[in-house]
């Protein structure tokens, strides 16, 4: 169903996926991070792979999941930064966090969303775990030539208003701070999978090893052909679902029951 976001005050289109029963226990929840538009923003949100796949995981798992359109893409209110985007997967996170049924959060990005999630991932305790696909292990070409971001940035329609950055520098500076590698080695306690495919044209395959071996206990996949493109890949999607199940019944095991949810009061 239709869903809006609301991230430090901008309004953000979303689908939520509900399944269709939940136990008095709870269950899990999926926040879905798109990356960076290779044509226009509006085919971002006009694709429906990102909810078609939201409901897959709904229907798989009995998960809630909510895949959201990043500020300046499509219908979204605002403009394109990656601090700004940065934002809105952590207030996806805990907007998810805030729903009674839902008794952890876990995060999937596939390229730039997946660098933000696990970015996110290190710092907000309510995320138990991530799922990167083709994710790039830093940022560093965008930050040697921010002229070259902005422009492509405009010409998909991820920045336009024309005054925007007002300050160029603090822009690049925001960039600069987002280190998907650094990130990754800030949570080992908490399950991280890297997906990537060996033919990706866009991502090295080498990007996701660094952020495995930056984690020391990823589950690292190598997807033999795969392109940059894995949301259309089966084995990639098959992947994923399998592995969300496993790390979060897992995790579930290994909470105490003196801990264990309730709907009571939260």
């Amino acid at each position: 169903m239709a869903y809006v976001l609301d991230s430090n005050g901008l309004s953000l289109a979303g689908h939520l996926s509900v399944p269709n029963r939940v136990g008095i226990s709870g269950t899990a929840g999926l926040v879905l991070c798109h990356g960076f538009p290779t044509g226009s923003t509006q085919e971002t949100e006009n694709d429906r792979s990102y909810y078609d796949f939201a409901d897959l995981v709904a229907k798989s798992l009995g998960w809630f999941v909510l895949a959201f359109t990043y500020r300046g893409c499509g219908s979204s209110e605002g403009e394109f930064s990656l601090q700004g985007w940065l934002d809105d997967t952590i207030n996806a996170a805990m907007e998810l966090n805030k729903n009674p049924q839902v008794n952890s959060v876990w995060l999937a990005g596939f390229g730039t969303g997946g660098a933000l999630a696990i970015t996110a991932a290190s710092l907000c305790v309510e995320v138990s775990g991530v799922a990167a696909i083709s994710a790039p292990s830093d940022f560093h070409d965008w930050v040697k030539d921010p002229d070259q971001l902005l422009k492509y940035s405009r010409s998909v329609g991820a920045i336009s208003a024309p005054d925007f950055p007002q300050n160029k520098e603090s822009w690049v500076a925001e960039i600069d701070l987002v280190r998907p590698v650094d990130a990754a080695g800030e949570i080992p306690q908490k399950p991280l999978l890297v997906v990537h495919g060996a033919s990706d044209q866009v991502v090295p395959s080498f990007d996701a090893r660094v952020i495995a071996d930056a984690h020391g206990n990823a589950d690292l996949r190598i997807i033999d052909g795969g392109t940059h493109r894995l949301r259309f890949d089966p084995r990639a999607s098959a992947i994923i679902i399998g592995w969300l199940d496993r790390a979060h019944r897992l995790q579930a095991k290994e909470v105490p029951s003196s801990q264990s949810y309730t709907t009571e009061g939260k």
